[in-house]
């Protein structure tokens, strides 16, 4: 039986744990988005130094900084099961310090332009699963592979799965009251306008039609995407579609570099930096 003094201060203490949840939730982080580190790019598969030059400072300053998590959004390495690019890419991740958590995604370049059974079961026993979610503080990320939405052909089965899980990561995190829903992948749904026609860039109409309706439903706010090689921000109402230049080789007006994102009580800030001009230190206050 519970002494009457703690059946007093129970209730007292639910109050106070719930209100420290709230603040913890409510406490700003930030992470960090890199994008197609393509190992074997810049010399066209002869080799990938210069790549590794490039994801080694970037590890290094990730470590640095110290965010709550980082971003590897697609197209890790240049030719599709490549051994070698795959364990440099690996290689060099591994000295992600531990404290430090990785979500990584699939590319076109990792799976290839037109995926199959095949390529994803080769992608997913070297680098882990090709689409999950994950909960920091009062964000849910939910990861993608886009490349299997942009090029559905092969892998009608995985889209409709993913499909489904997806539906059931928005229904949760909308039930858990998630401030920010955050969706990750390679490809951006749209690079100008929600209704752009359909490129090698972009998720084809129909089906991203589809998914921004799905997205507009569940609140969902932001997404950041990489596969361009340049930096552009696209907006449909509230909806922010971030694509981000790559570590890697760019190929647009933007340097290499990487973005960081913080994620407030109420919103959700952004800011990338080319290598070089990354700051000390990321600071959190609100001004």
């Amino acid at each position: 039986m519970i002494p009457r003094v703690f059946r007093i201060l129970l209730p007292f203490a639910a109050v106070l744990s719930a209100a420290l949840a709230r603040s913890e939730e409510a406490q700003p982080f930030f992470f960090i988005q890199l994008a197609d580190p393509q190992f074997g790019m810049y010399a066209k598969d002869a080799d990938f130094a210069q790549e590794t030059a490039n994801f080694e400072f970037a590890i290094a300053t990730v470590n640095r900084l110290k965010p709550a998590f980082v971003v590897v959004s697609g197209d890790l390495v240049n030719k599709t099961g490549d051994a070698a690019q795959c364990d440099e890419y690996l290689r060099i991740v591994g000295k992600l310090d531990r404290s430090i958590r990785l979500y990584q995604m699939p590319g076109n370049h990792d799976v290839g332009n037109l995926p199959t059974p095949e390529t994803l079961a080769a992608y997913t026993a070297r680098f882990g699963p090709d689409h999950y979610s994950f909960r920091h503080g009062n964000m849910a990320g939910i990861v993608l592979n886009s490349e299997i939405i942009h090029d559905p052909k092969h892998v009608a089965k995985q889209v409709a799965e993913q499909e489904a899980w997806l539906k059931e990561e928005l229904a949760k995190a909308k039930k858990d009251n998630v401030r920010h829903v955050v969706v990750f992948q390679h490809h951006c749904w749209f690079f100008k306008t929600a209704d752009e026609a359909d490129t090698y860039e972009n998720i084809p109409l129909a089906e991203r039609t589809k998914y921004l309706d799905l997205f507009r439903q569940h609140g969902v706010k932001f997404s950041f995407a990489g596969h361009h090689h340049g930096n552009q921000i696209a907006r449909d109402g509230d909806f922010e579609m971030v694509t981000t230049c790559a570590i890697g080789q760019p190929l647009r007006k933007d340097g290499s570099g990487l973005r960081v994102v913080i994620v407030r009580g109420d919103r959700i800030e952004h800011r990338y930096y080319e290598m070089g001009r990354v700051p000390n230190k990321i600071d959190l206050t609100d001004k």
